[in-house]
């Protein structure tokens, strides 16, 4: 089946500074910003959280500091960050604020994603956010690189970021609407690849150059980012983003490539969450759940008749029938005292329960496996 931002409850989206930055102004480009402002205001409406990765800071920069050759020094890009990152942070903060949302921003490296302790501590810090309604503006923290600062980085930190918070899709916002046996601009043969079901050698010989100008990356640093997020069983999409409200036209069915997420990701997470997690909680499920669950299905509040323990959004709980046998093990998207409210309640309520809304399942599917 093909993923949809439709079903979709966790989202990371990329945006390259091409799309951010007005090129012939080096100013924010206001209206479309506002548009996907307005969509992710609509994607959060429909039950999702949403995170943004956003390229631009430098791009903001480098006319007002008089740095506009191609070529810069290390130094010259630290600086740039350092004046474009205000600008960017202000942009975004007044596109979401436009909508009622109130945007956070976080500088990341990729350094921050494989240190266990700091990867630990941005997590922690992200899914708080989360909970308390924010949508997270995060880029490449290039104020501080002791390396190159590499184009397409935040490609990859996007990717990370997906997997830290085991999101459902991540989208990669670009000039061109997916991935093409050879680039359309310059071999007329070229044909839309509408969903990539493995990465496979002759998939990453596809990626080409980066495009000329300010943007940094190219479909190379796409499937990269690709090889990380399917290979945590995130699904991906390379959309086209230059018109306004581009996700909204992506959950609507406009052309795209997705890459499927490889089925040992998922499995590998499953055979985590059941053999290595040690449950901080109960959750006690009358016969109708017993049954949904067997079909594969998410566990909803209205089949929870009872909640032991205390654990957090994101601890692990065991699943139980009301004789006591465990039938499952999963992640709990809510902490066991808002659990507690919705136990036995439709998904339709929590929202008027607990004065915010949550996931419509108490333990997603993906992040519950049969024992």
């Amino acid at each position: 089946m093909t993923p949809s931002l439709a079903t979709a409850r966790r989202i990371v989206v990329k945006i390259g500074s091409a799309l951010v930055v007005d090129a012939e102004t080096a100013t924010p480009r206001e209206a479309w910003l506002a548009s996907v402002a307005a969509d992710v205001a609509a994607l959060r409406a429909g039950g999702a959280e949403v995170v943004v990765v956003s390229s631009g800071a430098i791009s903001l920069a480098r006319r007002a500091l008089g740095l506009t050759r191609r070529k810069l020094r290390l130094e010259e890009k630290q600086a740039a960050a350092a004046v474009g990152q205000i600008r960017l942070a202000g942009a975004w903060q007044a596109a979401l604020a436009g909508h009622g949302m109130n945007a956070a921003q976080l500088l990341l490296t990729l350094e921050d994603s494989e240190d266990r302790r700091r990867y630990l501590n941005a997590r922690a810090t992200l899914g708080t956010l989360l909970d308390l309604g924010c949508v997270p503006v995060i880029n490449e923290n290039d104020t501080v690189a002791t390396a190159e600062i590499r184009f397409g980085d935040n490609d990859r930190l996007a990717a990370r970021v997906a997997e830290m918070i085991q999101a459902d899709v991540l989208v990669l916002l670009s000039d061109i609407d997916g991935l093409y046996t050879a680039d359309p601009r310059r071999d007329p043969e070229a044909k839309h690849l509408p969903v990539i079901q493995r990465l496979t050698d002759e998939i990453m010989a596809m990626g080409g150059e980066p495009p000329p100008g300010y943007s940094s990356g190219g479909m190379r640093t796409k499937l990269i980012a690709a090889r990380i997020a399917t290979g945590a069983g995130t699904a991906m999409a390379i959309a086209l983003g230059e018109k306004q409200h581009p996700l909204a036209a992506l959950r609507d069915g406009a052309r795209c490539t997705w890459f499927l997420p490889a089925p040992e990701g998922r499995t590998a997470r499953k055979r985590w969450i059941a053999g290595s997690l040690a449950p901080l909680g109960v959750l006690l499920v009358d016969q109708g759940a017993v049954g949904a669950l067997r079909q594969g299905r998410s566990l909803l509040p209205a089949g929870v008749r009872g909640i032991e323990g205390q654990f957090l959004r994101g601890d692990p709980v065991a699943v139980r029938d009301e004789d006591g046998h465990e039938l499952a093990r999963g992640l709990s998207a809510y902490d066991s005292d808002a659990a507690r409210q919705i136990a036995g309640r439709r998904s339709d309520e929590i929202e008027a329960i607990l004065g915010w809304r949550g996931r419509d399942e108490i333990v997603h599917r993906d992040d519950l496996v049969l024992l």
